[in-house]
């Protein structure tokens, strides 16, 4: 159900760009890219970051991995580490097409009707709801979801992850799990 891009991943050095010759790379980097680069993906993706910007998000995770990987202390594990930048690199993107959507809308001769990625991967009825309910959640209970039902992580990796307490986990995804249900019970009624 979940769209990834791992099919034709590219090499670490080439989503670095400039910023580490591949002889410079770690191993542990390396393993890490190949290992998470599909949640970091789908995760940026369902905290709001726009098609288009993916890959650049994608790779801003990774550039902020290889820049801060000296910070990494083992308290939580790569995955909920990785979460936690895509988390911060997502809320730029967004914040960064809020500000950009106060400016001069487009014009009909710059918009184009080709369908985007999203758009082609959203083809089932169920992606779709599936997107269309993570953005009627606010931010924290939409990271709390994700993280606890979709990437199937632990309610104390998921704490962890989002430096909050354990309690406020399992209150935001009890909220998060309750507005789903009630989704979905419209959905078979046929409601909108």
């Amino acid at each position: 159900m979940a769209a990834s891009r791992s099919a034709d991943l590219p090499p670490l050095d080439v989503v670095l760009g400039g910023a580490a010759r591949s002889d410079e790379l770690p191993e542990e980097l390396e393993r890490l890219y190949a290992q998470y680069f599909d949640f970091v993906w789908r995760s940026l993706r369902r905290l709001g970051v726009s098609p288009p910007e993916l890959d650049d998000a994608a790779q801003d995770v990774f550039i902020v991995l290889l820049r801060r990987r000296a910070e990494f202390r083992g308290h939580s594990s790569h995955r909920t580490w990785l979460f936690g930048i895509a988390n911060n690199v997502a809320h730029e993107y967004r914040r960064k097409r809020q500000r950009a959507a106060l400016g001069t809308p487009l014009s009909d001769s710059q918009r184009t009707e080709r369908p985007s990625p999203l758009d082609q991967a959203s083809s089932n009825e169920a992606l779709r709801l599936l997107d269309g309910f993570l953005a009627t959640l606010d931010e924290d209970k939409r990271a709390v979801f994700i993280l606890a039902e979709l990437e199937q992580m632990s309610a104390s990796e998921v704490a962890s992850a989002l430096g909050v307490k354990l309690n406020t986990v399992y209150s935001r995804l009890r909220v998060a799990r309750q507005a789903f249900h009630a989704l979905l019970e419209q959905q078979a009624l046929g409601e909108p």
